[in-house]
């Protein structure tokens, strides 16, 4: 018995709309962390190099798809607000898609957030995102 039109074109409507939870999984026990700084240190001067660490995951440059592997992001004074869509590319969310585990910063005085975020060959967050815990540095 043939389809009713309705259905055939909902299910058509259905397969041609991209998917937000095409995200790669994340490999089990995967951990993102910073090296240095570390949660309450005080930076003089505004210069500094961030170390970023990852454990049961492959660090690759961006556009590059292997199995359980992507690249750093940074996240300054900032949250990731969805991890469903590529992580913005701005001052407050740096990507480092070449693959660098080391960058150095120059930040304003004051209080900052720090927080990396994996992301798989187009920027988007694992899933479950791999995060490091968010620390709090001070720059004088």
């Amino acid at each position: 018995m043939p389809r009713p039109l309705p259905f055939l074109l909902g299910a058509l409507l259905l397969t041609s709309l991209p998917a937000a939870a095409d995200r790669e999984p994340a490999p089990e026990g995967a951990r993102a962390y910073i090296l240095w700084p570390r949660d309450g240190t005080v930076v003089t001067g505004g210069k500094f190099w961030v170390r970023m660490g990852l454990q049961n995951m492959g660090v690759a440059p961006a556009g590059v798809r292997r199995e359980h592997t992507g690249h750093h992001h940074l996240l300054i004074d900032s949250d990731l607000t969805n991890p469903n869509e590529p992580i913005p590319n701005d001052k407050q969310h740096l990507h480092f898609g070449a693959g660098q585990t080391e960058a150095r910063l120059e930040l304003p005085p004051g209080k900052h957030t720090l927080m990396m975020v994996m992301g798989d060959a187009d920027h988007v967050p694992f899933d479950p995102p791999v995060t490091s815990d968010k620390i709090t540095i001070t720059v004088k």
